[in-house]
């Protein structure tokens, strides 16, 4: 099967939907694909408290619903389906259904948790070692568990996990969190969330699933093992960008590199979200560049129609 449409958007996260909205606006023939879940990675966690209009919030999965309609209802097609092969010059994308092929592509592939690559990590995996408190947080009731991490991310998780947990460690590599002033404030009033900062984990230990952490204080050299039940890491993000490789002008780490109107290195094809190189990895920011990616591949689209 194949198929030719205006414009093709790899995502449908917060910023290939909010380019698929602007799109499905300008009516441009709009094909979305997503290869796991419509709304993405934004799902692992419960609620977003600083997306503007919500004065108490708004659970991601309702925001990413209500996005999901808002564009089918502009006409906008969203199949699932993993992009397997993408050819940048003649803007064709091959799936396991076939190719399609556009007139302009946009990249909103996002990203994923990087992880800590200490020794016991890949083994524990799903076994007390995990990267989504939304998801596994449950299976910790009355369980003493680790946080791994210091932004944002981490403490939004570790006060997600303090419903469930006996008591919450977060252990940071740094001499303080980088999570934002509020933020801090909550975790200091949680009595069950415990800090140790300047520390590292060095290995995740357990036969069968996670025991305990071997961790290194970094100011005195001294290295402890500490019991805990279930480690969830938020160390930062990777973008899902390894089939752009040789394709695309990406920076050391993989992220793509565009321009303030989202252009990158190959004409026609532009890139927004957490998959592109920027200073602030957040939902508003990702909508943000959806809008201007979807708007630039409008400009694009009827300049090579004039």
């Amino acid at each position: 099967m194949s198929s030719m449409h205006d414009l093709i958007i790899i995502g449908a996260g917060p910023a290939g939907l909010t380019a698929a909205l602007y799109a499905g606006r300008s009516r441009l023939e709009t094909l979305v694909l997503e290869k796991m879940a419509i709304g993405g990675r934004i799902l692992f966690t419960e609620t977003i408290e600083n997306f503007p209009g919500f004065v108490n919030g708004i659970s991601t999965q309702d925001l990413m619903k209500h996005m999901e309609e808002q564009v089918k209802n502009l006409g906008v097609n969203i199949e699932l389906e993993e992009v397997l092969e993408l050819d940048c010059q003649v803007k064709s994308i091959k799936t396991g259904s076939g190719t399609h092929s556009a007139c302009a592509i946009i990249i909103a592939t996002g990203s994923h948790a990087k992880k800590l690559g200490c020794p016991g990590e890949e083994r524990l995996t799903g076994r007390g070692v995990s990267y989504c408190a939304t998801c596994d947080g449950p299976l910790f009731k009355d369980k003493n568990v680790v946080v791994a991490g210091g932004g944002n991310a981490v403490a939004e998780e570790a006060l997600y996990l303090t419903r469930f947990a006996k008591s919450v460690t977060i252990i940071h590599r740094r001499d303080q969190l980088r999570a934002s002033a509020i933020m801090q404030e909550r975790l200091r009033e949680n009595k069950k969330i415990n800090l140790r900062l300047s520390s590292v984990i060095e290995e995740i230990l357990g036969a069968q699933k996670v025991q305990s952490l071997k961790i290194k204080d970094l100011r005195t050299e001294r290295e402890q093992t500490i019991d805990c039940d279930g480690i969830f890491i938020y160390i930062g993000n990777e973008p899902n960008t390894a089939f752009l490789r040789d394709k695309l002008k990406l920076d050391e780490a993989g992220f793509i590199i565009t321009d303030e109107a989202m252009i990158t290195s190959c004409e026609g094809i532009f890139a927004c979200g957490d998959c592109r190189k920027k200073s602030l990895y957040q939902v508003i920011t990702a909508c943000a560049e959806g809008a201007v990616a979807s708007d630039s591949a409008y400009k694009y689209i009827v300049s090579k129609n004039a």
